[in-house]
This record gives C-alpha cells, structure tokens and sequence, in this order.
C-alpha cells in the first residue's frame, strides 16, 4: 500500500521531531529529511513542511533549500525559520526582533473564513521561538493571523497552496497546533489517515516474509520495548525462523532474567537464554570510568551474542530493534558535528566479524507508537509499559567500580523502590525510575550501634521522548515509606535520598 506521506525538511531545529510526532497523531506518515538532501522521489510526498532553525536568515549561514519542485507544486507549511525563509528571499523583510520572542503568546486577529484556521479563533494560545521578525510580507502574500507582539504570524501566498506561521504548531503549548495542522494536511492539501498500527503489522509482516523468504534471522532480545515488539513482527512473519538470544550480564534488576525468559517463551518465541554474568564482571572488575564501564559491557555482549549466533547454521540476517529517533539523530540536519545530537548503538557500529545483513522492522517508528502496534498485536501490556532501562543496566548506576556484592545491594534496592511504585499506583505515571548505589558511606545508628554503610539515591523523571525530562514530585508518604523498606530490608544500606534534577542540566542516568 502506498501511504500519504509528509516530508518534513529539517533545518535543524530541536522541535523537528515534534512536528513528525504531532503529523503521525493525525494517522499520516511524515518522514523527517535534512533540508540540503531532498529525496530524489518527491513525486511521493503529498505536502511539505519547513522546520524552524536556530539559524537566522539574515545571517551568513543562512540555510537554502532547493524548494524548485516543491513551492507551488505541493501543499507547503511554512514553520518559523520556514516562514522567515519564504518572506526574506521572496520580496518580504526580516529584521532582528526588539526583544526575543518566546514563550507563550495569544492570537489577537485571525483572518475569517480561511480553512487554514478552521475551528480556531482569536485567543487562541500559540507559542513563540524566535529572535527575528517578519516586518513586511512577501509578494502576493495575505495576511492570516497576528498577535498582540507579532503582526505577521501567519500568512498564505496567493495562487499557491503555500501557508507559512511564524509559532510551533508542534509544541503542546500551542493548544490548537493539532488542529491547525489537521487543518493544512486534511482539509487544504487533502491527505488521507491511513497510517494506523493495525496496517503497520499487516504491512511489515508481508515485507518481512517478501524480504527474509526462508532465512534465518538472530535477533538479541533486550526485555525491553523495541526488541520485544521486534521479535513479535518478525515471528509472525517467519515463524521459528527467527532465533533470539536472551543474555544475562549479571546486571539486570532482581530476578529480571528469569522472568522475561519465561515470558518470551510464553508468548511463543524461539528463545534461548544465555547467563554470562560471571563473564561480564570479570570485564568490569577494578573499572570505575563510566565509558570505559560501558565499553567493556558493549565488548563483551558482541562476543557473547556471537558466540550464540555462531552456532545457529546458515543464519543470514541480523535483527535490530533500531527505531526511527536513532535513525534521525545520527543524521546531522546541517552537515556539521555539532549539529549531531548522539550516536546510537543500533546505527552502524557492527563488528567486522558478524558478516550478517541486517533487518530493523521498526525504523520508521517512535518509542510511543512502538507501544501501540504492540497493542495491536495483543502484547501483554506490563511488557509494553515497561520504562526504558539502561542497555549497560545497573553498571551505570552503580557510580564507581563493579562487584557482585554492589550489584546484590543495589537489586534489593531498585525492586524495593519498583515494588512500592506498582503497589502504590504510580509507576504507569513515571516514564523512568531507578534507584543509584552513591560511592561514598555515611554514619547511620541502628538500635543502639553506629553503622557506617552506603548511600543510595532514588530517580523518577517524567518524559515523552527521554530529550527532555523533570523530577516527579512523588508523595511524601510514599518516599517515606519506602526509605524506611529499604534501609531495614537491604542490608549495607542506611541513607536513602531523591534526586530533584531536570534533564537539561542533569541527564537522566547519572553515567
């Protein structure tokens, strides 16, 4: 089936993904391209969307877009630097602003009976990002919507199906972004919403079975999400064809390998489990630089996965559970290093030695709509609303060098900490929580004898893509609670803290 589908052009705004997030909300595809590499299929694309930038157009590195097959071809929206772009190189002005406008602000005019703003009338709350201003329009453009601060907050050209807005439509601050790109998608450039989960799992799994025919594939499952929802499309596709290996590095949560290996079997995957815990922390022993801690895990789960693999005949295909955030931001939107927000261990990166093609069902995807095909395919929702965790494990959360009785005080703690969430409701409410083993002792008393034991520290962030992320504001019964568990339950352990740290400045993980 050949979807709609949306090219949204990047200027290297940190927005982007939202705006392909909030297009797939509607059940359309977008596909997010840097703006100097244009697909050579833009037949394919049914509308275009330019991102904003933290470039300015006025500026010596203004960014160019070849727009030739696209401005009065295609549906075109316009979005921030888009519109600052269209106006300052088709007859309009761009000037620095007198103040920086950000943050929230309200639609003071909106041009009547336009279906660009359909349903959505003055007041309306937008949000601004931007240090330059459109003072005068472009040629043959009409006004659409201003604010009390922003007199050219929207325009259309004539003759053109081209609309460009000076806020984020993508944010959820602008309280009618949705539908004002409902409106541009549907109603002007008449998109339709196939893209559902049911017809993603139809889909993939008549490619997978066109793709793989009678190979054998190996595919490292993980217990999280994306490897488990990998595993799921491609068994339906080839059956057991697919082998899956399940390793233990000894530095998975308490009791954690024992009950997704019998869950995997459960849902009637060809899986085997392999404990090499001895072998990683052989690898990790003496190490307290973080990097040098992952390295070494990195180094040891290729060795160790294959070996597996090595000892299935005739397998022909590496699955990934690569999804399609790790795909776009090992893509720099400018060409430039700086412009790169992280490399990802799904992209690129393979062993020599693994001589294997590689298949990634999930590429197109993000993390939330891999929950719903999951969904869609009748996963057990406990696996699908599992928070993300660590690919190294507990090895970054134990700050300092690795032994087996660390690893033991922090499992006790982390399933003392997981528990009481679940029992009290609020683990569906937390997108990731962890507990931390400090390297330092702190003096405690119990009964009447002094201790001096470790120090463990408690996170739980809120997050829709992990980029960004802020404390939760758990109960104070609830720490309460359960700082009193773990300090008489998990032995070495007599100080517990909260972390209180947003994600920027502090990351989530503390490795």
């Amino acid at each position: 089936m050949q979807h709609n589908k949306v090219l949204i052009l990047d200027f290297g705004s940190q927005y982007t993904q939202l705006i392909a997030r909030r297009v797939r909300e509607l059940n359309i595809l977008s596909e997010i391209h840097p703006y100097n590499k244009i697909p050579l299929n833009i037949e394919d694309y049914k509308a275009v969307i330019l991102s904003g930038s933290p470039n300015s157009v006025r500026g010596e590195d203004v960014l160019h877009p070849d727009l030739s097959k696209i401005r009065g071809h295609k549906p075109l929206l316009a979005v921030c630097y888009g519109a600052q772009y269209l106006a300052h190189f088709s007859g309009g002005e761009v000037a620095p602003s007198n103040t920086r406008e950000y943050g929230r602000a309200n639609l003071s005019y909106v041009k009547e009976n336009d279906p660009f703003f359909g349903l959505i009338s003055k007041g309306s709350q937008v949000w601004m990002s931007h240090s330059d201003t459109i003072k005068t329009l472009p040629t043959n453009a009409v006004l659409l919507a201003s604010t009390q601060d922003v007199e050219n907050a929207a325009y259309k050209i004539e003759e053109e199906q081209t609309y460009a807005i000076q806020f984020h439509p993508e944010v959820y601050h602008s309280t009618d972004g949705k539908q004002l790109l409902e409106n541009f998608l549907i109603n002007i450039a008449g998109l339709e919403q196939d893209w559902t989960p049911d017809s993603f799992v139809d889909e993939t799994v008549s490619a997978l079975k066109h793709q793989l025919k009678d190979d054998k594939v190996v595919l490292g499952l993980s217990g999280g999400v994306d490897s488990s929802v990998a595993a799921m499309l491609l068994h339906k596709a080839i059956g057991e064809n697919l082998y899956c290996i399940f390793v233990n590095n000894g530095l998975l949560r308490k009791n954690e390998y024992q009950s997704v290996l019998d869950q995997y079997q459960g849902m009637g995957l060809n899986v085997k489990g392999v404990d090499a815990s001895a072998r990683f922390l052989d690898a990790l022993a003496g190490e307290s630089d973080p990097e040098k801690k992952r390295k070494a895990i990195g180094r040891v789960f290729i060795e160790v996965f294959d070996d597996e693999a090595n000892q299935i005949e005739d397998v022909k295909w590496l699955a990934q559970g690569t999804i399609y955030p790790d795909v776009i931001e090992s893509v720099s939107a400018t060409g430039g290093p700086s412009a790169t927000i992280k490399s990802h261990h799904n992209v690129g990166g393979l062993p020599d030695f693994m001589k294997l093609k590689i298949v990634e069902p999930l590429k197109a995807l993000f993390k939330d709509e891999v929950r719903r095909v999951g969904a869609s395919m009748n996963m057990d929702k406990a696996l699908l609303g599992r928070h993300p965790f660590p690919g190294p494990g507990l090895a970054i959360r134990i700050l300092g060098d690795i032994t087996p009785e660390k690893v033991r005080i922090l499992q006790e703690v982390d399933a003392v900490f997981i528990d009481n969430l679940k029992k009290w409701n609020l683990y569906d409410s937390v997108w990731q929580a962890g507990a931390i083993l400090l390297p330092v002792n702190s003096v405690g008393v119990m009964g009447d004898e002094r201790t001096y034991e470790k120090c463990v520290a408690l996170r739980a962030v809120e997050s829709t893509d992990g980029m960004t992320a802020d404390w939760v504001n758990l109960p104070y019964e609830f720490l309460q609670k359960t700082s009193n568990e773990i300090i008489n339950k998990v032995k070495g352990v007599n100080r517990v803290v909260y972390d209180i740290s947003s994600k920027p400045p502090a990351t989530i993980e503390w490795e």
